[in-house]
């Protein structure tokens, strides 16, 4: 009765696994993590140059087909650039996290002065503001080791989101069992 439970249960446990072995191998190797995200970055900026130029080639008007074909040429180079330059394309993409969580923290510090909020989730936006912005103002003053950190807390991330999700995973198998025995399915006559 209650299958889906299982299959997603079985489905969360081997994301988890899948996750805590993702996170080892970061924290193992936080170098070849960085050139693995410069890879991808590089793959995932190819791909937008081909969507643009089929979105180019797809419009009536010469302006748009001119604008496509140059984000187009400018994601290529990009992807290039990624793919013969990893370092520097590594501390650039550090450089834009880090400016990122600038200018989140000054948004969720913004964020901590809005109407009607009570003074404990005031107090959790300016501390998790303050958290971001010097997260940020640290990555951008030493990318060098803003790569590596960054690396190691994404297989930390990864860790933790494999145990929880492994964790989910039995209890929503659990939680499948028993209903299937609350409500055990009849049997036809």
């Amino acid at each position: 009765m209650f299958k889906s439970l299982k299959s997603q249960s079985t489905s969360l446990i081997l994301r988890g696994l899948l996750a805590i072995a993702v996170g080892i191998i970061a924290l193992a190797w936080p170098k070849v993590t960085v050139l693995a995200l410069v890879i991808v970055f590089a793959v995932y900026v190819f791909i937008a140059a081909g969507l643009e130029a089929a979105r180019a080639f797809s419009s009536r008007k010469a302006g748009p087909v001119f604008g496509h074909l140059l984000l187009g040429l400018v994601d290529l180079a990009a992807g290039v650039v990624a793919l013969v330059w990893p370092g520097p394309t590594a501390l650039v993409l550090v450089l834009i996290v880090g400016i990122w969580a600038i200018i989140a923290g000054i948004a969720e510090i913004a964020a901590a002065f809005g109407e009607g909020e009570a003074a404990g989730t005031r107090a959790a936006f300016i501390f998790a503001g303050l958290i971001s912005i010097a997260f940020g103002v640290v990555l951008c003053a030493r990318p060098g080791m803003g790569a590596i950190a960054l690396a190691l807390v994404f297989g930390l991330f990864n860790l933790i989101a494999g145990i929880w999700m492994i964790v989910q995973g039995i209890e929503l198998r659990r939680t499948g069992k028993t209903l299937d025995s609350a409500f055990p399915e009849k049997q036809p006559a």
